[in-house]
This record gives structure tokens, sequence and C-alpha cells, in this order.
């Protein structure tokens, strides 16, 4: 290169670092502004982020003017290098003195920025510095938002009776509604002061008190147009409709101007438009007190508790079933429900010292009909009524108690039609669990109560341990807990009545000298009562099992125990009234007990070989062999003589023997591994 060359050369380069060097000036003034202003959009959403600081919070140290951390990064203008690519390239192909690459390669040397520190002001730079390894892009600012906090309102306390009274308007409604059931009880006293004193006839009074009744209903509908009028309405409404419905009463029941049958169809009339109108009007307290002073104020023009009052009454029932139905009141259904209930059940009480009529079982019956038929259709419009599982359960009182008052076992085909229908509605699987629990309930009462009934003697037990067995299996194929628990209560009355008439205890300990008026038909009955009661014994710790609500011996051996206990009677019992009724004498005693003694041991060496594996059996056999050695040496030495004391020593002897000495083969044979 000679002088010239080298004269340029050095004038270009001048120039070109130059230039580098007033666009790093630029560059370095660009940045403290736009560091300034990122600084305060920091701090500005910082502020607005951020929760403010309580009073109790520190006061944090202001920042030093120098940045503590890594910078942030510089957002790279457009406009700068596109003007740096706009001044004139030096070394440009046009340009004779391009001086050679290092490498020897003709072309431009490198750029001012290869080869040297990476500048650690750029964006790429601040974000290595920020991010984390093996992540492309910074993560955004995490700001910490306040967790929102769900207020509950605070319980609001009840109102007190104070309070209730001083509300405005309610002196007007108490007023009301007060005056309205004296006037309905002067009503009923003036009836029967004229009935007493004779004042005017008997027609003038009946006409007389529907007029003034009707006069009281249209009045109340006359105000109830308005507001303000609404509660003088009901009160005048309530009156009028009690009117006159006890006024077709007393003209059925004291002056016989209405049959019977005329008399329920008006009756029913005034009662249903009372309710109607309390439905459209949409006021519970209005039905409620119409039906309600009906139903108290009856059985005084009635004169006590009749077939006619229970009627009526069953009426009243009948008129609020459609509004009870649609409506959930239960002020209504309980007003309308349990009044025929109770008057039944008094009619039926007070028709049994006098002439007992068939009329009153009618009744009963109808009673206990129309019951479970409303509370069965109030169950299906709402599942969750209470009042309807009241109901459903209470109904049947009626024809159960009429059915107990009745001489002829034949008659308690009505408490048997009671059982099997609620025993049906027990059945129906998609109606409520406590509205069926309730019907199986008393079903299985009124079941008992048939059977008690219908039957005597040793079959009536016989017949309600099988009842049991029969609610056990139906307990474990629907799983019904309800059944386990009737399958229970009917057991233990039938094993209380075994021990006590059918197969009593001292059968099993006196000889049959001591017995009085046994007949051989009992032994039969007896040997019957047994079999079925330890098959009962069997079969119910098995459904509690299968239902899960008992659990495994080992974990649970107290119910277990009882039952092998009522097994073990109930086997004993068997085998002595079988040998009773072969030879009903003294050697069919001693023979019985022979083979009561030895059956234990094999039942006891049966368990032993079973529980092998299982420790509850296991320990239930040896408990077994230790009751069968108390009742060889404590009963049968004492009570047996000759070839039964012999044979119940030698028997058990032997099958003890046989059982130990086979027992430690089998158990070593269990215990060795193969």
């Amino acid at each position: 290169m000679d002088g010239q060359d080298r004269l340029g050369y050095e004038q270009r380069l001048s120039l070109e670092l130059a230039a580098i060097g007033q666009r790093l000036v630029m560059i370095s003034s660009e940045m403290r502004e736009h560091s300034g202003s990122v600084a305060t959009a920091a701090t500005a959403v910082a502020e607005v982020v951020a929760p403010p600081p309580g009073p109790d919070a520190p006061v944090s140290a202001p920042l030093p003017p120098q940045h503590a951390g890594p910078p942030r990064p510089v957002t790279q203008y457009e406009s700068s290098p596109r003007a740096f690519e706009q001044q004139p390239n030096p070394w440009s192909q046009g340009n004779a003195g391009a001086p050679r690459s290092p490498e020897g390669n003709e072309g431009p040397p490198r750029s001012v920025g290869e080869g040297q520190p990476p500048n650690p002001w750029s964006q790429q730079a601040a974000a290595s510095a920020q991010m984390p390894p093996g992540q492309q892009f910074p993560p955004p600012p995490q700001a910490q938002w306040p967790h929102p906090q769900q207020q509950w309102p605070a319980p609001q306390p009840r109102e007190t009776l104070f309070e209730k009274l001083g509300k405005d308007g309610a002196g007007a409604k108490l007023l009301a509604w007060v005056g309205g059931a004296i006037t309905v009880l002067g009503f009923v006293l003036l009836l029967i002061l004229a009935v007493q004193r004779g004042w005017l006839g008997p027609m003038p009074r009946v006409i007389g008190g529907a007029v003034f009744s009707g006069a009281l209903v249209g009045i109340g509908m006359w105000l109830h147009r308005t507001p303000a009028g609404r509660t003088g309405a009901l009160a005048l409404a309530f009156t009028g409709f009690a009117g006159l419905y006890l006024d077709v009463l007393a003209a059925t029941s004291l002056y016989h101007y209405l049959s019977p049958g005329v008399g329920l169809v008006v009756g029913l009339a005034v009662a249903a438009a009372g309710v109607v109108l309390a439905l459209r009007w949409d006021s519970q307290a209005l039905a409620v007190t119409v039906v309600a002073a009906c139903a108290l104020c009856s059985p005084i023009l009635t004169e006590g508790f009749t077939v006619l009052l229970v009627a009526f009454l069953l009426v009243l029932k009948m008129a609020s079933t459609p509004v009870q139905i649609q409506r959930n009141w239960p002020g209504l259904a309980i007003a309308g429900g349990f009044g025929p209930i109770l008057a039944s059940l008094l009619t039926t009480a007070n028709a049994i010292p006098n002439d007992f009529e068939w009329t009153v079982v009618g009744v009963a019956g109808a009673t206990t009909v129309v019951g479970i038929a409303v509370a069965l259709l109030t169950i299906r419009r709402r599942p969750d009524d209470v009042v309807a599982i009241a109901l459903v359960a209470g109904s049947a009182l009626p024809a159960m108690f009429a059915t107990t008052l009745l001489d002829d076992p034949a008659d308690s085909m009505l408490a048997g039609a009671v059982a099997a229908v609620l025993l049906a509605i027990w059945m129906v699987p998609d109606l409520p669990r406590a509205f069926t629990t309730a019907a199986g309930a008393t079903g299985m009462l009124a079941l008992f109560q048939t059977t008690v009934i219908a039957l005597d003697g040793n079959v009536r037990t016989a017949i309600v341990l099988a009842e049991a067995v029969l609610l056990a299996f139906l307990a474990a194929r629907l799983d019904k807990k309800s059944a386990l628990v009737g399958s229970i209560v009917f057991g233990v009355v039938g094993f209380l009545m075994t021990v006590g008439q059918a197969v009593p205890l001292t059968w099993l300990v006196d000889e049959p000298r001591f017995f009085n008026d046994v007949q051989p038909g009992d032994y039969a009955a007896g040997l019957v009562t047994a079999i079925v009661l330890g098959v009962f014994a069997a079969v119910l710790p098995w459904a509690a099992l299968k239902m899960r609500v008992l659990r495994e011996p080992a974990k649970h051996p107290v119910p277990w125990i009882l039952s092998g206990l009522v097994l073990l009677y109930g086997a004993a019992g068997a085998v002595l009234c079988a040998a009773l009724l072969v030879s009903p004498d003294e050697s069919g005693f001693l023979f019985g007990h022979s083979v009561v003694t030895v059956s234990w041991t094999i039942a006891a060496l049966f368990l032993l070989v079973k529980g092998i594996n299982n420790k509850a059996l296991r320990i239930s056999g040896l408990i077994l062999v230790g009751a069968a050695v108390v009742k060889l040496v404590l009963f049968d030495l004492a009570a047996l003589d000759g070839v039964a004391r012999v044979l119940a020593f030698l028997g058990a002897g032997l099958v003890l023997l046989t059982a130990g000495t086979r027992y430690a083969k089998l158990v070593a044979t269990a215990r060795t591994p193969e």
C-alpha cells in the first residue's frame, strides 16, 4: 500500500469512527430518557395494583437513584438504525480501495460490534439477565391481588311476641280474628239456647242462621276489594262459612230437617266453597280457621262423638283435600286430617259399653281409607311433606282399634286389609323412604294384630316367628332396614311367647310328671315352634351381615353369641318335643336330654372343624363344648339315671375324645406349609 492509499484509508476510518461515536451519544441520551419514563410508569402501576398499607404497615425506604438490579430492557427504535443505514458505505464494491479481510478473502471488514463484548444495555442482554435458563421470554410482572372474603350476613334475631304485636296492623288483625272466633262460638251457643228455651221455631232458627252467615260472607267479599279492608274481610268470611256449616249440621243432627246423606252433601258444598275462596285469596289462615272452627264446634251440636260427627268431619277432610294437595299448607292438613281420626277413636270407645253397631266399624274403616289415600296423594305431590308421613301412620289407628273390639276372630279381616295396603305401600320403591318406613311400621303392627286376633294357642307363636323369618328375608332381598327392625321385634316377641307358652323352660328342666294339662298336640306345636325359632336365629344374623349392619363374629361377637344361644334353645326344644311326642313320659324326657347333650357336642365339633382358620367359630365351638360338659355334669348326672345317664356320658365322652384326636391332626395339617 502506497502513501496515498494509506492516507485515504485513515481518513475514511476516522470519519466512520466519528459517526459511530455520535450514534453512541444519541443512544445513551435516548436510553436515559426511556429509563426515566419506564420507572415512572412502573411506580404508577405499583401504586394502582398494590393494596393500601394498613395503619401498622412499615414505610419502605426510598430507592436509590441508581438501579440495583439488572437494567430494564430498552426498546430498539427503528428510526436510528435506518438513518445509519442510509449513510454512504465506504466499503461498497464501487470503492476500489476496499481492504481485504484478515482471512485473505475480499469483502468488507467485520461490523463494528462483531468480535466485541456484547452491549449490556441491549434488549437481548437485559432479557437474558432477567430470564431463567430455558425460557425464551421474560415472565410478566406478578401482581399481588387481594383475595376476596365472603361476607356472611349476620343472623337476624327472631321477633318476640311484643315486637309482632307492635307492628302496624297487628292489633287490627288480632281483633278481627278473635272477634270472628267469638262470634262463631256465640252462634253455636245461640242455637243450643234457642232449642232449650223454645225461642222461635226450628225452621226460623235454621233460616235465620243461614241468612246471617251468608250476609257475613257477602260483606267479607265486598271488603276484600280494597287492600285496607282485607283483614276484616278474611275474618268475616271465616265467621260466615263456619256459621253456614254449623247451621247445616244443626239442621241435620238437631232438627232432622235434612237426612244424613243430604246434610253431608250440603256440608261438603259449604266447606268446599270456603276452602276454594281461601285458595283464590291465597290465604292459608282463612282455610285453616274455617276447617278448624267447624271441627271443634261440631261435637257440641251432635251432643258427643257419634257416627254422624265422624261423617261430617270426613266431609271437611274431603273438601280440603284438593287445596291441600295443590298448596303446601301444613295447618290445613293438620286441621282437616287428624280431626276425623280422633273422633273415630272416641266414637268407637263410646260405642263399646252400649250396643256395638257395624256402622261404627264402617266409619272407622272409611276414616282409614280416606286418610291413607289423601296421604298418598299428598306425598306424590310433595315428597318432603311431614304431615303426610304422620297421616299415613295415624290413619290406620281407627280401623285397628275397631278390630280389637270385635269378638269373632274372623273380624280381624279389617286389620288384615289395612296391613296388606300399608305393606304394599311399603314395597313401592319410588316413594320417599320416610313415608314408606312409616307405612311399613304401621303395616307390620296391623299384621301382628291380625295374627294375634285370628289365631290362638301355640300356632300363634309359630306364625309370629314365621313372619319374623319372612321379614328378615325381605330385609336382605330389598335392603330395607325397617324390615330388619321389624324382624327383630317380631322375633323377640315370638321368643318370649315360645319361652312362656309354646316351649316353656320347664319342659327342658322338669320331668313330664310335673306337667299340667299338656296334650300330645301341644308337643307337636312346640316342635314346629322350636324349629321355626331355630331358623329365625340362623336367618337374622345372615340378613344383618348381608346388609352390612352386622360385622363378622370376630369383630362383633355379642349378637352372634345371642343368636347362638337362641339357636341352642330352639334345637334343644325341638329334640325334647320330638322325644316327648313319641313317648310322653319319663323315658322320652330322659332320652331327649341324652340326645341334646350329644347333639351339642357334635355341634361343637363342627364349629371347631370349621373354625381352624376362623377365630370366632373356634371360640364358639369351645364355648359350646364347655356348655355341653357343664350340662353333662350338673344336669344329666343328677336328672338322668340308668341307661340314659350312661348313654349321655358315653356318647359325649366318645365324641369329645374322637374330636380331640382328629382335631389335633386337622390343625397340624392346616398349619403345615405345603
